[in-house]
Formats: structure tokens, sequence, C-alpha cells
């Protein structure tokens, strides 16, 4: 064999295997790329949903005439994952609901009522945006198990991520599975 044959032979395999990177390395992006916008989204919601909860909280302390805390301190929250504020701000419209039912003018308050009305709406997306997220992550880490994706991985130090409600399916950790 020719010296032109072998050199051309390895451009060829060179060129193939950069391809084959080329093409996983672009898979792996367009997950991440899918999993910063819906995180994005989760945020925007969770952020909205915050200030909905402040703001109905006010209201109600308003219109019952108390200075009791109604749902804890959400504004001293700080440096908390997502997943955690999402849970936070579940229990606080838990309390919020719980005070609600309570007071027959709370209920029937209309401005109550439309603002339930808007966190039942951020809920809803909220919703569709955590199965998605865990959609999405699911794929992911589907991509960083399976060759030749784990080997591109492996090199780019890719990790497999955790559900949006904080699993992690590799650990023993049971704990991650309360809500």
């Amino acid at each position: 064999m020719s010296i032109h044959i072998i050199i051309i032979i390895l451009i060829i395999i060179i060129f193939t295997l950069f391809i084959i990177y080329s093409t996983i390395y672009n898979k792996f992006q367009d997950y991440i790329i899918k999993i910063n916008e819906v995180e994005g989204k989760i945020d925007d919601a969770i952020r909205e949903k915050f200030d909905i909860i402040l703001k109905l909280n006010n209201i109600i302390k308003e219109k019952i005439k108390t200075n009791k805390t109604l749902v804890d301190d959400l504004t001293k929250i700080k440096n908390v994952s997502s997943f955690e504020m999402d849970r936070k701000l579940i229990d606080a419209m838990n309390k919020v609901n719980f005070v609600k039912s309570k007071y027959d003018k709370i209920e029937t308050d209309e401005e109550v009522i439309k603002l339930t009305y808007d966190i039942e709406d951020i809920d809803e997306s909220l919703r569709a945006f955590k199965k998605f997220y865990n959609e999405t992550i699911t794929d992911y880490n589907r991509l960083i198990r399976i060759f030749p994706y784990n080997i591109v991985g492996y090199i780019l130090k890719y990790k497999e991520k955790t559900f949006f409600d904080g699993k992690d399916m590799n650990d023993d950790n049971i704990k991650d599975f309360k809500l």
C-alpha cells in the first residue's frame, strides 16, 4: 500500500471521528440549552408566584386586621435552589388557603380571588415546565450513560443531573422522594 492511500485513509478516519464527535457534542448542547431555557422559565414563574403570595399575604393581613405572621417571612430566604423555593411557596400557599377558609369575607374578596386565580395559572405553567424539565433531564441522563455519548460526556466532564424535585435516582437517599 502506498503512503498516499494510508494518509487518505487516516484523513477519512479522522474526519469521520470529528463528524461523530461534533454530532454528539451538538446533541449534548441541544439538551443543555433546553434545560437552561426551562430553568429560566421555572425561575421566572417562581418569582412571579413569590410576589403574588407576598401581595396576597399582605391583603389578607389587612382584611382580617392582624399583625400575626400568616406565612413565613419569604423575603428573608436567600441562596436556596428553585426546588427548595418551590416547596416553600407551596407551604406558604397552603397556609394562605387555610386562613382564607376561616374567613368568609376573604374568600369572597375580588382581589383575593383574582390573585388566587393568578397563582393557579402560574402553578399550571410550573407543572408543564417541570414536566418538560424532567423529561429533558431523563433524555440528557440517558445520553450520558449510552455509548458513544458516554465517552464524549466523560471527555467534556458532563455529569448526570437531578430531576426538578431534587430526586437523585443514583443515591440511597429515600428522603429526597418526599414532597
